[in-house]
């Protein structure tokens, strides 16, 4: 009798102990089994961010490309054919009265202005032009640009001490300034337009504001508005954050920012996929 209760608490022991192995099995297989899984979740999101980084690239890349061709189209074309219109103009004011002289030669002013005005836009557009002269310059003759033409008045302020971030990042903080400056100049109807650029050792800042009609930022956001979208993307490809804050009749504020230091990571990926 005492030897089959033995026997019934060693069957008893050897079960428990081969059910807790059995547990242990079935958890330790099911953590490798999770484990694989997260990890094949985490390289197919890696793999989604690269492709959605390089197609932002290419996309940047095509829209610089064709800047650039219209860019050289105005210099070396269309401007030319307008100094030519000029000059014909001159040679026929020598056989004409002093009238007709007069609405000829305002002819004339009106032309060399656009002349001018079509060289600016020219240079805005050319990436070899505004790396040639670095982010502050750029800024400063576009800020300059925009206060001449009446439209809106617009100030450049720098604060911290300047440092370059590389032609590549600083030429997609210029196209995001161009893109935030043509959205408030076409929808705003703003007054004033504030450019600032804030430099320290952990963080770089770009701050466009006006006092324009603002918007409802949210129903933009989610109709998906070309010109946020855009900047965005931008700010996306060299690992910014933008911040977009807007409502009704209290103008916009659009803040850039990222770690300078965060750059170098971006650098290394960008170099050999250069937007010129």
């Amino acid at each position: 009798m005492l030897f089959q209760e033995e026997q019934f608490i060693l069957v008893i022991i050897a079960g428990t102990a081969l059910l807790l192995l059995l547990g242990v099995f079935m958890i330790s297989f099911m953590m490798v089994y999770q484990k694989k899984q997260n990890k094949n979740l985490l390289e197919r999101e890696n793999l989604k961010a690269s492709f959605k980084q390089e197609m932002l690239k290419t996309q940047i890349e095509i829209q610089e490309q064709t800047l650039n061709d219209i860019s050289r189209e105005i210099h070396d074309n269309i401007t030319q054919v307008l100094s030519f219109v000029k000059l014909s103009l001159g040679l026929l004011n020598n056989s004409l009265d002093e009238e007709k002289k007069g609405r000829v030669n305002e002819n004339r002013e009106l032309i060399s202005q656009t002349i001018n005005d079509l060289r600016n836009l020219s240079k805005s557009m050319s990436f070899e032009h505004i790396t040639s002269l670095g982010l502050i310059k750029v800024l400063e003759a576009e800020t300059e640009r925009l206060t001449r033409s009446g439209i809106i008045n617009a100030v450049f302020t720098v604060e911290g001490d300047v440092y370059s971030m590389g032609e590549q990042r600083e030429l997609v903080i210029f196209r995001i300034f161009q893109e935030a400056v043509n959205n408030t100049l076409k929808y705003a109807k703003a007054a004033n337009l504030k450019i600032s650029l804030y430099y320290t050792a952990q963080m770089f800042n770009l701050l466009i504001e006006d006092d324009g009609a603002g918007f409802n930022a949210e129903k933009v956001e989610n109709k998906g508005g070309s010109g946020l979208r855009n900047i965005e993307n931008r700010a996306a490809l060299v690992g910014a954050d933008v911040i977009i804050t807007s409502s009704p009749g209290k103008g916009c504020q659009i803040k850039l920012s990222f770690n300078p230091l965060v750059q170098q990571i971006y650098a290394k990926g960008t170099h050999s996929n250069s937007l010129s």
